[in-house]
C-alpha cells in the first residue's frame, strides 16, 4: 500500500503563512500526496504552484465550528471555486445537529452538494464524529446518502476528540462504497493512519504526512 495516495497533506493553523503553503504544495508533489488542504485565502496560490501536477487542492469551508449561515458558506464555495478549488472541506452545522434539526442540517448540505457539483467538484461534509453520539453519526451517514455528498469527514481538528477506529468503521456500516470516508484530526504515525484506512478511510487528513509516509516505509 501506497500511504501517500490516501493523504491530504493540511494546514490550517490561522497564522498560516506563504511560504508555509509554498513548502506544503513542494511537499506534496514531491511525495505524491492525494492533495493539499489549506485556508481559503491560499487557495490562488496552492493551485498555481501545483498546476501540471495531480495534487488536487482542498479547502475549508464553515470552518471550524459549521453554525456560520448557509448564505455564507454558498458565498465561501463560490469563492473557493472561482479561485480554482477541487475538494472542498465543510463542515456541517453542529448547533443544527446538537439541537435535533436534522431538516434543516439536511437542506445545507444538499445546496452546498449542489453547488460544488455544478462545477464538478467534491465535497467532503466534515460532521466531528469525537463529540457525537453513535446515532448522531448514523443521522450524519443518512444525510450525506441523501445528498450525494462525495465523502464524510471526522473531523476539522478543533474539537476535543479527532478521528477513532470506531467512528470510520460506523460510517463505512451506514455508507454505501460510493461514499467515501476522510480521517482526519490527531492523526501523527502510520500504525493510526494504518487502523484507519483498515477501518474503511479513502483518506487521510493531516499534517505529520512525511513523518507517516517514512514510518510506512521503514514498516
Amino acid at each position: 500500500m501506497n500511504i501517500a495516495t490516501f493523504i491530504d497533506h493540511t494546514i490550517l493553523k490561522p497564522t498560516t503563512t506563504s511560504e508555509d503553503i509554498v513548502k506544503l504544495c513542494e511537499e506534496a508533489n514531491s511525495f505524491g500526496f492525494a492533495a493539499v488542504c489549506v485556508p481559503p485565502y491560499f487557495v490562488r496560490q496552492a493551485k498555481l504552484l501545483l498546476q501540471d501536477t495531480s495534487v488536487k487542492v482542498a479547502t475549508v469551508i464553515g470552518f471550524p465550528f459549521g453554525y456560520s449561515s448557509t448564505r455564507s458558506k454558498l458565498e465561501e464555495i463560490k469563492e473557493a471555486l472561482a479561485e480554482g478549488v477541487d475538494e472542498v472541506d465543510m463542515v456541517i452545522n453542529l448547533a443544527a445537529l446538537k439541537s435535533g434539526d436534522l431538516e434543516f442540517v439536511e437542506h445545507e448540505t444538499e445546496r452546498c452538494v449542489t453547488l460544488t457539483h455544478a462545477s464538478s467538484k467534491v465535497l467532503k461534509l466534515i460532521v466531528e464524529s469525537g463529540i457525537l453520539t453513535d446515532l448522531e453519526l448514523a443521522g450524519c451517514c443518512a444525510i450525506v446518502r441523501s445528498t450525494k455528498a462525495d465523502f464524510i469527514k471526522t473531523s476539522t481538528g478543533y474539537a476535543e476528540k479527532g478521528a477513532a477506529v470506531h467512528a470510520v468503521k460506523l460510517m463505512r456500516q451506514h455508507l454505501p462504497s460510493n461514499i467515501f470516508i476522510k480521517a482526519s484530526g490527531g492523526i501523527r504515525d502510520y500504525t493510526f493512519a494504518k487502523e484507519l484506512i483498515d477501518a474503511g478511510a479513502n483518506r487521510i487528513g493531516c499534517s505529520a504526512s512525511i513523518k507517516i509516509l517514512e514510518e510506512s516505509k521503514a514498516q
